[in-house]
């Protein structure tokens, strides 16, 4: 169980109000709740600093007057920002290079006599995941991959998936691509947009953005042959982790594929998907054990 700080700790901003450990408790239990997110009492100077920040920008004076504030939001807008601003929403184009060379070399290839190809981006942020995989799966499918892929890519964040939507990105974000891929996939731009450039229209049609919390049912959506979702587990405890992946499990076809974070390791969890290679699991299906002796 986690230890709270007693009653009498609080902590204080340079510029903002004190964060007193029942406040902290609901921020935590709002945000646990909602969204699944772990805050353990050494998130505190997180808390603090990050929503704090909101505090001032908003002009309210303490911290339940906040909780006050996004409790009562019945259009959920102030929770999605308040979990927005709690978490993380760092990504690269081909963060994590060997799944991206493990779709290409070996999932991409077993899929070739499928009608369809469908892969979910879970957790996708501003938008560089779903659309390496596009690259990826245009350089490994050719013409084919314009006919046979979706590509669904969800996101708690509206913040996130609007800036995905419209695919504009700083030119150091692409540090190390392929110069190749950069001339087929991304135009650059001009004027008050020098050094940004942004996926091209082809590419990002092979894309639906669609705002999904992860801790609420998503049996709607699916099946999928492949589905990522990574550095989104770090936030949550064990039994959310649990939960989470038996669920992803079921809106995978079998034989299909998980790719979670590199930290994100489902030892020790009781879940029906089995080993491949670091970050990458399968669940089984008919002909599924020897593909996947060949593919280990």
């Amino acid at each position: 169980m986690t230890k709270f700080p007693t009653e009498r700790a609080e902590a204080a901003g340079a510029d903002g109000p004190a964060l007193s450990a029942g406040e902290f408790r609901e921020i935590s239990r709002m945000a646990y709740e909602y969204a699944g997110l772990d805050l353990g009492e050494n998130k505190t100077q997180l808390v603090l600093a990050r929503l704090g920040k909101k505090l001032r920008e908003m002009q309210i004076p303490t911290f339940s007057e906040y909780c006050r504030r996004v409790r009562e939001d019945r259009t959920g807008e102030s929770m999605v920002a308040m979990i927005d601003a709690l978490t993380t929403n760092h990504t690269s184009f081909l963060r994590e290079g060997a799944h991206f060379d493990f779709l290409s070399r070996v999932v991409l290839p077993e899929l070739a006599g499928r009608t369809q190809v469908a892969i979910w981006s879970a957790a996708c942020s501003t938008g560089e995941e779903p659309y390496s995989i596009v690259f990826t799966a245009l350089e490994a499918m050719g013409l084919d991959g314009m006919r046979k892929l979706r590509v669904l890519a969800t996101d708690i964040s509206t913040k996130a998936l609007g800036k995905a939507a419209q695919a504009v990105y700083p030119m150091e974000r692409m540090k190390g691509m392929r110069q190749d891929w950069m001339s087929r996939y991304l135009m650059r731009g001009t004027g008050r947009w020098e050094g940004h450039c942004q996926v091209k229209k082809k590419v990002r049609d092979l894309v639906e953005f669609r705002r999904q919390n992860l801790m609420e049912s998503f049996s709607h959506l699916g099946p999928f042959q492949v589905i990522f979702c990574r550095n989104v587990m770090i936030y949550f405890d064990r039994e959310t982790q649990q939960d989470l992946v038996r669920r992803l499990a079921g809106r995978l076809e079998p034989g299909g594929y998980l790719f979670t974070g590199h930290a994100e390791s489902l030892n020790g969890l009781d879940q029906p998907l089995q080993y491949v290679q670091p970050a990458t699991y399968r669940k089984a299906g008919e002909g599924g054990a020897e593909r996947r002796r060949k593919t280990v």
